[in-house]
């Protein structure tokens, strides 16, 4: 007995949405259950990076202890040459991005150059998780290494929650 054309076509599609069915739901299986990604993504140009924050405490806000851990932490990462980093131009744009649980709490993120020795690159945003890009220019160090901090903040409250750093490198 041969199968016809029509038949064999019919078990093919079947086996290919199956597999298809599968395949997503595996991936789908594999994604459910897990805490979101606590990440912010330092945009320069039409390049970009990711780091997890340097200082965070499961949600809970940051006492002053560890802000100031944070903050001596975050200065010898940098000294180290440990932190995230991403070279920058002058003439390049820079915006910073962040995971919507950050987001809908609020953020801010700042720079420790500029005219004024810090410069805001998103201030007090909440419900957004892109600040925008800003002129390069304007928020590096003289140094020619720059540290770009983000950080997670009840604007009502004014709690910590965390704390990401970067480091520009500057290339003109």
């Amino acid at each position: 007995m041969s199968l016809s054309t029509r038949v064999i076509a019919a078990v093919g599609a079947v086996v290919v949405i199956g597999a298809g069915t599968v395949g997503g739901s595996i991936a789908y299986a594999n994604s459910e259950g897990k805490p979101p990604k606590r990440e912010a993504t330092l945009v320069v140009g039409t390049s970009s990076v990711r780091s997890a924050p340097l200082c965070y405490n499961n949600g809970k806000p940051l006492d002053q202890d560890q802000i100031e851990k944070c903050q001596a932490d975050g200065r010898k990462a940098g000294q180290d040459k440990k932190l995230t980093s991403s070279d920058v131009r002058a003439s390049d744009r820079i915006g910073v991005g962040v995971d919507t649980d950050t987001a809908d709490r609020g953020w801010f993120a700042f720079t420790d150059g500029g005219q004024q020795g810090q410069a805001p690159i998103a201030q007090e945003v909440k419900g957004s998780t892109f600040s925008g890009s800003v002129l390069a220019s304007t928020l590096l160090s003289t140094t020619g290494t720059t540290t770009v901090t983000v950080v997670e903040a009840d604007q009502k409250t004014n709690d910590i929650y965390g704390v990401w750093y970067f480091t520009l490198n500057t290339k003109d």
